[in-house]
């Protein structure tokens, strides 16, 4: 069976704004719904306005139905409609969307999970190479050592809450549009705990959960990276009435090395070397993250040449893998020289190159 025009099913014009597409929807959501409406196709209308007001109330979907019609993009297969099965099966939302109320199904206590918190934390270049045990400090809500969470003085003192009986919730009935309808609301006796106190905890005051300063040990991984979060699980805060504690998420600052640069398992460093060093060659000292190591600078060596050692970068626990050390050597141009160096240098440069050095290869050039 061919769909209708969504506009058709609302009642409303091409041209209808959004308050006239919401005020139509209201009035036949209402007329239709299968638990106030007696026919036989009462169901299948309702979904039939949801469909459309779904499609229509979303200016992406319009523009694209606008265009395209129902065989449009996105358009296949509507809107997934409700479940009637259970009587008020999504009878709830629907009466929300539409009155701002319907059934209440209010902020029950029971078994509710702690809150997630986030922190930071201040690592050396090697505490975040290498990885560490840090402590650290957080103010937040723990589970009551006096009373283990229960909120009460003894075992003695919880009671099943005989409202409701130990579920936290009552059914009750109440007026609508619709005529007398049972709705399931919080207990107000215990408040969704669906127990109650005689006598509280004179230390959390009946909460189970009291607000410290809590220091908490984390294991920093070696490799981890500046900028990165570490999920410490269950160190959050505690939950409610045996809920699960919330989550604590630590992002973690690297303070930058004197001499090292990284990028990501590799690092990088600058290696002064003289003009003697790199013209008649050498072996130079040269620091890494766990000792020394020799650079062999062969004669002849020009300044921005990179020499690599394999696997004395930074090693991740998490990947297993272990990065480079690049030395870059660069000559250091002397600044200040003695009458003997000057004597030196000068006649070092009266010496003749067997080979064709670059500056001659200038002189030629601007000769041309």
């Amino acid at each position: 069976m061919a769909k209708r025009d969504y506009y058709e099913v609302l009642g409303v014009s091409k041209n209808a704004t959004d308050d006239e597409i919401k005020k139509a929807y209201r009035t036949l959501a209402k007329k239709y719904h299968p638990d106030v409406c007696k026919e036989p196709d009462a169901e299948e209308k309702f979904k039939e306005v949801q469909e459309a007001y779904d499609v229509l109330s979303d200016p992406q979907k319009r523009e694209q139905y606008n265009q395209f019609g129902h065989d449009g993009p996105n358009m296949n297969g509507g809107f997934g409609g409700f479940d009637f099965g259970g009587g008020f099966g999504g009878f709830d939302d629907i009466l929300s969307s539409i009155f701002g109320g319907g059934r209440s199904r209010g902020a029950s206590q029971q078994n509710q999970r702690g809150r997630s918190l986030k922190t930071s934390i201040t690592l050396t270049f090697e505490e975040a190479a290498f990885g560490v045990d840090k402590e650290i400090s957080v103010t937040k809500y723990d589970t009551c050592k006096d009373c283990s969470g229960t909120g009460a003085m003894s075992s003695k003192d919880i009671e099943v809450c005989p409202r409701c009986h130990g579920t936290g919730r009552v059914v009750v009935e109440q007026n609508s549009i619709f005529g007398r309808v049972c709705a399931e609301n919080v207990c107000p006796d215990c408040n969704g705990r669906g127990k109650r106190i005689k006598n509280k905890c004179t230390t959390c005051k009946g909460e189970g959960r009291v607000r410290n300063l809590s220091k908490i040990n984390i294991r920093i991984p070696s490799g981890i990276e500046d900028g990165q979060t570490l999920t410490v699980a269950g160190k959050g805060e505690a939950g409610l009435n045996g809920g699960l504690a919330g989550d604590l998420y630590v992002e973690v600052h690297v303070k930058p090395h004197e001499i090292f640069e990284r990028d990501g398992l590799n690092l990088f460093m600058e290696m002064p070397i003289t003009f003697s060093q790199a013209a008649l060659g050498d072996n130079v000292e040269v620091p890494t993250l766990d000792g020394k190591c020799i650079l062999k600078v062969p004669a002849g060596t020009q300044t921005g040449t990179k020499f690599k050692f394999s696997g004395k970068g930074i090693s991740s626990s998490r990947t297993g893998s272990t990065g480079n050390l690049y030395v870059i050597v660069n000559v250091v141009t002397p600044t200040k020289l003695s009458l003997e160096q000057k004597e030196l240098f000068e006649k070092l440069s009266k010496t003749n190159e067997k080979s064709e050095s670059f500056f001659d290869k200038i002189k030629k050039f601007f000769k041309k």
